[in-house]
């Protein structure tokens, strides 16, 4: 058993004290404490939406997954979904077989992949932003098809793509966590799916607006939805906004959207079919559309505590939360007898140890 001592962000509260743990959470020990200080023992992150990182885009295959989760854990995910881009359905297929091929895999140093998170295609044309061009109207028996391939756990679709609900109702029934996202869809049809239990796929980007007259998607999301997923980058989403919709939304949870330049220097990679250009931090189509981002787990926890979240706040947003939404109540969080998923930092929030299952990664 290992022992990790300082302050440990529990289900309940900080915790001044020591974790044990092997494989699973075996004690905590200790008293609480409103003051933590630091080293802060946290649970791992758990990222939902993630195309990529270290050079590699997920839809390229088995071993470009592999690439990626490792890249995110050396960041403190120690938990994700890989998420692919709007694609022919040939393609959406291997990505699949390749992500089961991924969940039966015990690569070390790398994040665990818990599933699928399908973006597409049944996205609206008009609102692809950076998705390939690619969309297509629902078709529910492709959605059962693909559902015999991989446990996909997250989909996005546009509502106005599925007029009669029929992938939203099989999806649903099937366990998956339907999202909307790359919709231009009204108020009104956006409200009717958020009350039958959908979340939103990176809120504010590629979707219709929040406004004082003429709302959509992104106004019945502050009006309506109990969980939604953000980008904080500080790019795709002002400061403002996420607090805003953390004010709004009680389920708001942080994802990275990464893609294969995450970890990279600058230069240029794939996104499904397409080439994106990461320079500043960014990653870009030529016309300079965001195209997802390069962002880590560990920089968005430091980027919600600079806009005024609490850690621990900040940490249940990127942990938590997100396991919440998928029904993983043994991951993101600490707790005896859930997974040893730890993350360890400094006092200026850096990552100084991970932890996957109890092992230990090299950071």
């Amino acid at each position: 058993m290992e022992t990790l001592r300082g302050s440990v962000l529990t289900e309940s509260g900080w915790i001044a004290g020591e974790l044990g743990f092997a494989h699973r959470v075996d004690r905590i020990e200790g008293q609480p404490t409103e003051t933590p200080e630091p080293p802060f023992v946290l649970p791992g992150f758990v990222d939902l939406h993630v195309h990529g990182g270290g050079g590699a885009d997920m839809m390229a295959g088995v071993e470009a997954i592999r690439t990626a989760a490792q890249l995110h854990a050396r960041h403190g995910t120690t938990a994700m979904l890989a998420t692919s881009v709007t694609a022919p359905f040939a393609e959406i297929e291997s990505f699949l077989g390749a992500v089961g091929s991924a969940m039966a895999a015990d690569w070390p140093g790398a994040a665990r992949v818990l599933g699928a998170h399908l973006e597409g295609p049944f996205l609206n044309p008009d609102k692809l932003g950076a998705q390939p061009d690619f969309a297509v109207a629902a078709d529910v028996d492709a959605l059962r098809r693909w559902l015999t391939l991989a446990p996909v756990r997250v989909m996005t679709l546009a509502p106005e793509m599925d007029p009669d609900d029929q992938v939203i109702a099989a999806a649903q029934a099937a366990g998956v966590r339907v999202q909307l996202g790359h919709s231009l869809c009204d108020y009104a049809r956006a409200a009717a799916c958020l009350q039958a239990g959908c979340g939103v796929t990176h809120l504010f980007n590629a979707m219709s607006p929040a406004a004082h007259r003429g709302n959509g998607l992104a106004g019945a999301a502050l009006a309506h939805a109990d969980y939604a997923e953000i980008i904080p980058d500080l790019l795709h989403v002002e400061p403002g906004a996420i607090l805003a919709a953390r004010r709004a939304i009680p389920g708001l949870y942080g994802v990275t959207d990464a893609t294969a330049g995450a970890g990279m220097p600058d230069g240029m990679f794939r996104l499904g079919a397409q080439h994106v250009h990461k320079t500043e931090g960014a990653m870009r189509l030529a016309d300079g559309t965001l195209a997802g981002s390069a962002l880590t787990m560990d920089q968005a926890l430091r980027n919600l505590v600079s806009i005024g979240l609490p850690l621990a706040e900040a940490a249940a947003r990127l942990a938590t939360l997100p396991a919440d939404w998928i029904g993983r109540t043994d991951i993101g969080r600490i707790r005896v007898g859930a997974a040893a998923d730890l993350v360890v930092l400094d006092e200026a929030l850096d990552l100084t140890r991970v932890y996957i299952c109890g092992q230990p990664l090299p950071v």
